[in-house]
C-alpha cells in the first residue's frame, strides 16, 4: 500500500506554533499598553495649554497602539491556524 504524500503535524509542532503566537499576543498587547501611554502622555498636556510636545511622543502615540494591536491580532490569527 502506497504511503500518502500528506504530512500530519506532530503536537509539539503545534506546541511551538501556539507559543510563538502566544509570544506575539503578549508582545502586541504590550506595545499597545506602551502606545496607550503615548496617547495620554500627548494628549493630557494640551488640557494645560502646553502645545509645543517633542515629535518622537506624537509619533509614538501614532504608531505604536495600532501597531501593537495588529501584532495581536495577527497571533489570534496564526493560534486559530494552529488548531485547525
Amino acid at each position: 500500500m502506497p504511503r500518502s504524500t500528506v504530512r500530519e503535524h506532530p503536537k509539539s509542532d503545534r506546541a511551538a506554533a501556539s507559543a510563538g503566537a502566544d509570544r506575539l499576543v503578549r508582545i502586541g498587547a504590550a506595545v499597545f499598553g506602551v502606545g496607550l501611554l503615548a496617547v495620554a502622555a500627548a494628549v493630557l498636556p494640551l488640557f494645560f495649554g502646553v502645545h509645543d510636545l517633542p515629535t518622537a511622543l506624537n509619533l509614538a502615540a501614532g504608531i505604536l497602539p495600532p501597531l501593537g494591536f495588529g501584532l495581536a491580532l495577527w497571533g489570534l490569527v496564526l493560534a486559530a491556524q494552529g488548531d485547525r
